[in-house]
């Protein structure tokens, strides 16, 4: 009854994601070639089939071409340091910034078309019957091990490498690695019907290799997606972008206390990131670095107001009992669906004949 009158968070996050994944691959051609321009300027899309022609349509791009044109080239040109440096990476920066005022991290989990295709690739798994991958409940060890990679690949990628090849020191053809290996820009472009993006560049060594890196990528995450859930994501440097500025949002995940907490340990069950720190802490502590601000966590709490989503002081979002038991009849915590009919009727065993 409850779902019949309200509309539940997952299936309002759905709309939200189709919208997006519609704007970020096909919007240019919605608005056109002036608007397209413009947007992709403001808008951290992760989306290369947005507008193929502009290189301003992630944040991470234009911060790696900053690094590599301007910081690079500026500190060898010490005079003009801070026209060439800190000004157009400020204005990167706080064309950003003004975007993740307002949503926060919840880019990740609401916008981002790649975290978008990794989830139905999911789903997909799970009406196949694919069983979930996950990581061991309250076992912080392998999550620990993996936390780290998205750093490396941001420190890495987006930063050392197109500053050492606008020092000179690295070739050229590093200077813009992490879009070369992201595998959105394959993904994307690949809904728009461009198959570009997959030939591998054999009359260059380096673009080879990040060429055949972006492949294992999508293949990894199309594969791997159908039973380990958001496996891109845990890896994904602008996931540590946005972590390193989450306290600066008013959107924000909010656990003030356990008093009423059942350590039921669910709503990490629910998470897609498996954070553990959603059931064991409160406070900032919950509101780990790993988080998409998906909702998943909020609607898989058992309890009452235990978990909410906020903007500042306005709770967009809190956990419910009612809520609970009408979402849990229809999906497990963990994603887990009823299969296909055909895929059910497949995995019963035969009967002996009388």
């Amino acid at each position: 009854m409850l779902e019949t009158l309200f509309p539940t968070l997952s299936r309002v996050r759905f709309v939200v994601q189709l919208a997006m994944l519609f704007l970020t691959v096909y919007g240019s051609v919605v608005v056109g070639t002036y608007a397209a321009d413009k947007i992709t300027g403001a808008l951290p899309a992760l989306s290369c089939a947005y507008d193929q022609a502009n290189g301003a349509y992630c944040v991470l791009v234009p911060t790696q071409h900053q690094v590599h044109h301007r910081i690079g080239m500026a500190m060898v040109q010490a005079q003009q340091l801070t026209t060439q440096m800190v000004l157009p990476l400020l204005m990167v920066l706080l064309t950003f910034f003004a975007f993740f005022f307002v949503i926060g991290k919840a880019f990740c989990g609401w916008v981002c078309p790649l975290g978008t295709l990794q989830e139905w690739v999911g789903k997909i798994g799970r009406r196949f019957g694919f069983g979930v991958r996950r990581f061991e409940k309250g076992d912080l060890g392998e999550v620990k091990r993996i936390r780290p990679v998205k750093w490396v690949v941001l420190l890495g990628f987006v930063f050392l490498l197109p500053l050492l090849t606008g020092l000179g020191v690295t070739p050229h053809s590093l200077g813009n690695p992490y879009c070369d290996i992201c595998p959105s820009r394959i993904a994307t472009t690949l809904l728009t019907g461009n198959t570009e993006e997959l030939a591998l560049r054999i009359n260059d060594g380096w673009k080879f290799g990040l060429g055949a890196t972006a492949n294992v990528l999508i293949g990894f995450m199309l594969v791997g997606g159908l039973a380990l859930r958001l496996p891109f994501c845990r890896i994904c440097p602008l996931l540590a972008f946005n972590s390193v500025f989450q306290r600066l949002s008013p959107m924000r995940l909010s656990k003030p206390t356990r008093a009423s907490c059942g350590s039921c340990h669910i709503c990490t069950d629910a998470c897609p990131m498996d954070i553990p720190e959603i059931s064991s802490a409160e406070g900032r502590k919950a509101y780990n670095e790993d988080c998409t601000l998906c909702g998943r966590c909020v609607e898989y709490c058992p309890q009452d107001k235990v978990i909410e989503l906020k903007w500042g002081p306005l709770a967009l979002f809190g956990s419910s009992r009612a809520y609970y038991k009408a979402k849990v009849a229809r999906e497990l915590p963990d994603g887990t669906v009823k299969p296909l009919k055909f895929v059910r009727n497949a995995a019963k065993p035969a009967t002996a004949d009388a």
